[in-house]
């Protein structure tokens, strides 16, 4: 593993900066965005950024319609520069929902591109558009901000009651974006391809930022197809960002495209997140590609935590081992024991430590602390166990997925895994429901390949005996014509219910 520099000063886009001060250098002239047939070279995003980033420096916070667009990356960027707090909403919000976040958050502006109609609860904030096609030359952005001044306030999904802001530094942004070029070998000369949404994470910090901050190029496919993601790895592409659902598409696609296994196999780097890539998937992308899709963990409060190195084994099922800079560890049920076994069986709570992490939840103290322990860690609520190398596998949430049957403690993803390897399953999650004898059962909830003749309990609970152990069988199966699922493709078990 090499050693990482962790660059804090206030610059995050180095080749912009050069860009900007040298307009007819090299640098300007790379490419630094492309959606669909429009883009712009580092000088052109430089002089088209500059003069936004000086029209909101004074705007306290701004509020950015999140569209798929260029528009909504030159926004971002241009927040970035002023040094101004950005809010990205998803534009497939509820009205109560987007209602919370801009009052909440209180923006003082709404960043969108021309043209597009914004919903109501966005009616009482100054509009401003985002003009592309005229980039001015010439002028100075605002002074560099401090690296642990606000650069993003990401709202989480809001599972357990409304949204909360994450307020997120420049620091962890640097800080993740650079472990991350130290994992993933990751360059200037690197041109990633990705169609996720802008509102998040992984599709904007780590799909649109994260190029930026190495000086080199991103594609971005506005909504995701197979074939533009073959077409931009056969033109010189060399990394994929994608989540499950994804490279689910990707796998169902493979057999009868070889054009796309082709691109595929041509990339440097196939990255998947957001939540667990079955096995399943894994091995199909492997045999017809030739490459092996590898995953990293991490959640809108601490960016990044783990990941499979580009330099290390590419472990279907596992989400490789802490980044440069995070502290990890799992701990028991009360939140302070350390477990420590790295046995592939124990299962803990991860909690992480280290630059990547966030501010606060905005306006929310009471949040903050809870979420932190008395050392400094914060609860992550996802559950793991780590192989005797340190490599750490999610089991699933600790509120949804860790199921207590018979005294032992399971992780639902495992058990997930081994049913999307049944030849009758297309899709998968397994919840828990209170047992008198067990004290709970485990019950998979199953879309299968042949809706007409679905696989039965004893044959499933059969298969997943034999693959993982007796304890860990589902004793209840309900079949579905499809598994809920949020925008990033996560199932939603809150909405499984037993009718």
């Amino acid at each position: 593993m090499s050693p990482l520099s962790l660059d804090l000063s206030p610059d995050l886009f180095p080749a912009l900066t050069e860009a900007q001060a040298d307009p007819d250098g090299p640098g300007a002239h790379r490419p630094a965005l492309r959606f669909g047939d429009r883009s712009l070279t580092y000088g052109e995003l430089a002089a088209t950024a500059s003069p936004l980033a000086a029209r909101v420096a004074e705007a306290g916070r701004i509020a950015v319609w999140a569209t798929p667009t260029l528009e909504t990356a030159v926004a971002v960027v241009a927040a970035l520069l002023a040094g101004v707090p950005a809010v990205p909403l998803n534009p497939k919000s509820g009205e109560s929902e987007l209602g919370h976040i801009v009052s909440d958050s209180a923006p003082t502006l709404v960043l969108a591109a021309p043209g597009t109609q914004l919903p109501p609860a966005l009616a009482a904030l100054e509009r401003l558009d985002i003009d592309t096609s005229a980039p001015a030359a010439g002028l100075p952005s605002p002074g560099a901000p401090d690296p642990e001044s606000p650069a993003l306030i990401v709202y989480t999904s809001g599972t357990t009651g409304p949204p909360k802001g994450a307020v997120i530094p420049r620091r962890a942004i640097a800080t993740t974006l650079d472990a991350l070029a130290d994992a993933w070998q990751w360059t200037g000369d690197d041109v990633l391809v990705h169609g996720l949404p802008l509102f998040h994470v992984h599709g904007l910090i780590l799909g649109i930022l994260g190029p930026l901050r190495r000086g080199g190029s991103v594609r971005h496919l506005g909504r995701f197809e197979t074939a533009g993601v073959a077409r931009e790895l056969s033109e010189s592409a060399t990394m994929l960002f994608g989540v499950p659902t994804m490279y689910h598409r990707i796998a169902e696609t493979l057999p009868d495209d070889p054009a796309l296994a082709k691109a595929l196999a041509r990339a440097r780097l196939l990255v998947s997140g957001s939540a667990a890539l079955p096995v399943h998937d894994h091995e199909r992308i492997a045999q017809a590609t030739g490459r092996r899709v590898i995953e990293r963990y991490g959640m809108t409060e601490t960016l990044m935590n783990t990941s499979v190195r580009a330099d290390g084994e590419p472990r279907a099922g596992t989400v490789g081992v802490p980044l440069p800079g995070v502290e990890l560890r799992l701990t028991e049920e009360d939140g302070t024991t350390a477990v420590e076994a790295y046995d592939g069986e124990t299962v803990g709570e991860i909690q992480v430590r280290g630059p990547n992490l966030f501010t606060e939840y905005l306006n929310r103290p009471e949040a903050t602390a809870a979420a932190f322990t008395e050392d400094g860690w914060f609860r992550t609520g996802d559950m793991a166990v780590r192989d005797p190398d340190g490599y750490v596998r999610i089991v699933g949430r600790k509120a949804t997925d860790l199921i207590k049957s018979g005294g032992y403690k399971i992780g639902a993803g495992e058990i997930e895994n081994a049913l999307l390897e049944h030849p009758g399953v297309r899709e998968a999650a397994v919840t828990g429901e209170p047992d008198a004898d067990l004290g709970e059962r485990i019950v998979a909830w199953i879309v299968p390949a042949d809706p007409q003749s679905p696989p039965t309990v004893d044959e499933l609970a059969d298969h997943v005996a034999r693959r993982l152990a007796p304890h860990k069988r589902p004793r209840v199966v309900h079949h579905l014509d499809a598994l809920p699922r949020n925008d990033m493709g996560k199932i939603m078990k809150r909405a499984l219910t037993h009718d």
